[in-house]
């Protein structure tokens, strides 16, 4: 929840620590993922060629895609393990479920922008724009982790599926990159630093003036004070008895999984070396039969 703070005169509080402490994270692990994948996707351009030996070689380059793959599979499940905390023990709205009204919103968001409308729509905590682009990184984090680990450990996968599985997940692994990467250059680079650069990820703060802009209706519930209540703190401490040591365990189960996903099989990482095959080649060819 946004609440407006006696220290931040004409500002209100968007994001937490932790929220921030999360993006630099997905920023970082996004980053190192496009850096070390696009030139492997690309590999017989010549840029992608210089970029993989300006990084170290094919393996390092492997090795730190993975790398980043693990952080951003790490984030993802942190995100889903705070996320439920607070839902369940803390009882915060779930905000970024899409509604019928995101559609409504969007409809005269297009309208407004081409002119046939006067007013812009009025949003409320996340616009429809940002609930889009949540989305968008929970399905193409999910499709990369599952094509992933399908390139990952091509061996297992082939002993339950068929083989044409991993040429297959290879193109939904590039595609979805270069989609992924389109995306933030065309949508979110625009909309959150181009449009109006917006400092709250970073500061955890957004001005007046944006909020009146971007959420509208937030910024009349703030000032109304109809914003929902905190939640009770002895109900909260009851369900967090709860929550913690499921948690715990789950958290346990995730970390195995992980573990195992990382460690299963390394043959997508080392190259195999060139081999020298003998091939046997007869001295004199072998005499052509007659058609007769």
């Amino acid at each position: 929840m946004s609440n407006k703070t006696s220290n931040a005169p004409g500002k209100y509080r968007r994001f937490d620590l932790f929220q921030r402490v999360e993006h630099a994270l997905l920023i970082t692990s996004f980053t190192l993922l496009v850096i070390t994948g696009l030139p492997q996707k690309f590999s017989s351009q010549p840029w992608a060629e210089w970029m993989i030996m300006a990084m170290g070689g094919i393996e390092l380059v492997r090795i730190v895609h993975r790398i980043a793959a693990v952080l951003l599979i790490a984030e993802t499940m942190v995100h889903f393990g705070v996320l439920t905390y607070k839902v369940f023990v803390k009882r915060v709205p779930l905000t970024m479920l899409p509604s019928l009204q995101d559609a409504k919103d969007g409809i005269q968001a297009l309208s407004y922008n081409l002119g046939f409308i006067r007013n812009a729509p009025r949003m409320g905590r996340y616009s429809f724009g940002e609930k889009v682009e949540y989305w968008a990184v929970i399905w193409g984090t999910l499709v990369m982790v599952i094509t992933g680990f399908t390139l990952w450990n091509p061996i297992a996968t082939t002993y339950f599926l068929p083989g044409q599985l991993i040429p297959a997940a290879k193109a939904a692994h590039g595609g979805e990159a270069l989609l992924a990467v389109l995306s933030i250059i065309t949508w979110h680079f625009y909309n959150v630093h181009l449009k109006q650069f917006n400092r709250s990820m970073f500061t955890g703060y957004i001005s007046h003036h944006e909020m009146s802009e971007e959420h509208a209706l937030e910024l009349e519930q703030i000032q109304k004070g109809q914003l929902p209540p905190p939640a009770d703190p002895i109900g909260v401490r009851r369900r967090q008895r709860i929550f913690v040591p499921i948690a715990l365990l789950m958290m346990l189960v995730a970390i195995v999984g992980l573990y195992f996903f990382v460690t299963f099989e390394q043959t997508a990482i080392t190259t195999v070396p060139r081999q020298e095959i003998d091939v046997f080649v007869p001295s004199t060819p072998a005499p052509e039969q007659s058609s007769g």
